[in-house]
């Protein structure tokens, strides 16, 4: 494999506003399975991948949070580092876009797309949201698809029809921020001329490089015309300014892939490789991205358009994954559906996860769906009851009449062989990301050696001690069947694999140990690689992972006018929150804090600092001697403009719509609320 290209993979950027949830996984788990595959195979394959720091919302979140933006998606970019490893999801390097190397990339491309008179400049009206004093992103702006008329449609695309357009063009547009009705403000903005490279993306579309659902999805594209594309935002906005443009800045989705190239650079810094040797516009190397099905504009037009424009690579291709829905329907908070990475792997394996995902996915870009009963069902019987049933049946014996050593033959050569042989047709199955397959030859591998198991009897054979050579051949016969399926298995579940090169005494088992039996060689003492699953472990999973109950001093980040009611909690949960009367005996603006009052509030005789975001409602000299309601036992939080050692109860949909909840008359501080 040393004279192959290298390969070069990446996964689609996780953004930086939120812990992973198990959707995600879907594509790093895609990802990871066919990168370890790769590398087990000896090929030279570097993964990397980043989150996606720029943008209204990591603004928007970060302000909501009082704390800096880069303390934000530092915070961030580490749980989701730390979240990869319980999956072990093995990136080589795991970046941020908010880096110095991906300014200097991204200003690089800009300014080669410019030179070459790729870009232009135009007044554009775009949507204002005059409550919150900003331009609205794409994705905060909801209304009704110009298209298919299908309402709650992003600014941008259509989850629907797939139709893309402009905010400006959807029927009834709202801010997703406020809920407010947005105006149009005109701005100058700036544009890539995507038309200028229509000849080469046609040539780049096509069915050797990309799936056919792909290629046709593209065509509908090149069929409505390539319009150019604006790639520029007005101040405030998190990211990074265009050279000479001030007050412009780079929209997310231009500094967004650009992420993949600043991460491989931390690698070649990092091992001494050379960057343009991959990325330059004539690697000989390979260059793969997996994506959703959500994001193929994105990667398959606007992406190979900037690189040919700035004269790197294009990709080898682009390959599209389906999402990820739970029990029939898409992830829900109030169901406790949509479940955080983290959360799954406090209560279960994740390779069970993995496993599950692998007898799901294949090539295309269908959606898979997590069904709890079918989860348990299926890791209780492949990984438990055919997988390491087979070492768990042999490993006893070995150690109790063979001192734990495996013998210098096999008992049925032929049976190896022919669990060998499999090993060429899962390799095609993994190669192509047709896992599902793979899974199902690899199960039926596993069978067979169950059914000789059984044929054999092992354990009967043990008492007759005449027999103990014939037995010692089927013991062997028996790991090292185990030890085939651990080879084909190792990209899918790791860490299982990891624990049975443990007991095997092998470390680095690789694709070509599946050929030659193990023999003459001792193992350690089974211990449970994998357990059955509890389903009351999945049914409290499910119960962490509800939606909890908040209760909010102002308006929440993003909240929509249509907002449901949160999730059902116990009477339990709600009698653990203090309600106490309180008398603002002081209240101010706070410096450099947009939507932040500082109260000062009396509870009956002890006086609280609550900091509330309520300065749109609310004037401060009018709110001191005004009774009203706070959280007393709520743990004191440190923000960006101080301490809150409370919250203030209020309602309402946000701007001037708050409203702080007082008591009625007679009511005095420190009277706690029954």
């Amino acid at each position: 494999m040393s004279d192959s290209p290298k390969i070069l993979v990446t996964s689609a950027l996780i953004y930086a506003n939120g812990p992973l949830h198990i959707g995600h996984l879907v594509e790093d788990i895609y990802t990871d399975i066919w990168v370890r595959f790769q590398r087990m195979r000896g090929r030279d394959c570097i993964f990397v991948c980043a989150d996606d720091a720029h943008g209204t919302a990591t603004m928007l979140r970060a302000d909501a949070e009082g704390v800096p933006v880069d303390e934000l998606i530092e915070t961030l970019r580490q749980e989701h580092i730390r979240a990869y490893e319980r999956f072990s999801v093995a990136h080589d390097y795991y970046y941020t876009t908010h880096s110095e190397e991906n300014r200097h990339y991204t200003e690089l491309i800009w300014k080669r797309l410019r030179d070459g008179g790729h870009t232009s400049t135009a007044q554009v009206r775009q949507f204002y949201d005059p409550e919150e004093g900003i331009f609205l992103a794409d994705r905060y702006v909801k209304g009704t698809c110009p298209r298919c008329k299908s309402e709650g449609q992003n600014g941008d695309n259509c989850d629907n029809c797939g139709a893309t357009y402009s905010p400006v063009d959807l029927i009834d547009p709202r801010s997703a921020i406020s809920g407010a009705e947005p105006i149009e403000k005109e701005s100058e903005h700036y544009f890539i001329k995507l038309g200028d490279f229509e000849e080469v993306l046609r040539e780049w579309v096509s069915p050797e490089r990309l799936q056919s659902d792909v290629v046709n999805k593209l065509e509908e594209w090149f069929t409505q015309g390539l319009h150019d594309w604006d790639i520029s935002r007005d101040e405030p906005y998190f990211g990074f300014e265009i050279p000479d443009a001030p007050g412009k800045y780079f929209y997310v989705w231009v500094d967004a892939p650009i992420g993949y190239m600043a991460a491989f650079r931390k690698v070649c810094d990092e091992r001494g490789l050379d960057f343009d040797e991959y990325w330059g516009a004539d690697s000989p190397h390979e260059l793969y991205h997996v994506v959703g099905k959500d994001i193929i504009y994105h990667h398959c037009l606007y992406w190979p358009a900037m690189l040919h424009g700035a004269g790197f690579r294009v990709p080898t291709s682009v390959w599209v994954h389906g999402f990820l829905t739970v029990q029939g329907q898409k992830m829900s908070k109030s169901r406790g559906t949509q479940i955080n990475a983290a959360t799954y792997a406090d209560h279960l394996n994740p390779d069970y996860l993995r496993y599950y995902f692998a007898a799901k996915l294949g090539a295309g870009s269908a959606d898979i769906d997590l069904n709890f009963e079918d989860f348990v069902l299926r890791v209780n019987s492949d990984l438990v009851g055919k997988v390491v049933n087979i070492a768990s049946r042999s490993a006893g014996f070995l150690h109790r009449l063979f001192d734990g050593r495996l013998g210098p033959s096999l008992d049925n050569e032929e049976l190896f062989a022919a669990a060998a042989a499999a090993g060429d047709e899962i390799a095609a199955s993994l190669e192509g990301r047709e896992y599902n397959k793979a899974v199902r030859r690899i199960m039926a591998v596993a069978d067979d050696a169950n059914r000789y198991i059984d044929e054999r009897k092992p354990w009967e054979m043990a008492k007759d001690e005449d027999r103990r050579e014939e037995l010692h051949a089927i013991l062997t016969t028996c790991v090292n069947l185990f030890r085939t399926l651990m080879v084909y298995l190792k990209p899918i579940i790791p860490a299982t694999v990891a624990q049975a090169e443990a007991f095997l005494g092998e470390e680095g088992l690789v694709w070509a140990s599946s050929t030659s039996p193990r023999l003459d060689h001792p193992i350690e003492r089974y211990e449970p690689l994998v357990t059955r699953i509890d389903e009351d472990k999945v049914a409290k999973m499910i119960e962490d992972s509800k939606q909890k109950p908040a209760v909010a001093d102002g308006k929440p980040e993003g909240r929509l006018a249509d907002d449901p009611i949160a999730a059902e909690i116990q009477f339990d949960d709600f009698s653990k929150l203090d309600f106490r009367v309180a008398r603002v005996v002081a209240a101010s603006h706070v410096e450099g804090a947009d939507k932040l009052l500082e109260l000062r509030v009396d509870l009956g005789g002890e006086e609280r600092t609550v900091l509330a975001g309520i300065k749109s409602a609310y004037d401060p000299e009018a709110l001191v001697g005004r009774l009203t309601v706070v959280v007393a036992n709520l743990a004191a939080r440190t923000m960006r403009f101080g301490t809150s050692e409370g919250m203030v109860l209020a309602a309402g949909e946000g701007g001037e719509e708050i409203f702080l909840l007082s008591p009625d008359a007679g009511a005095e501080p420190g009277m706690r609320i029954h």
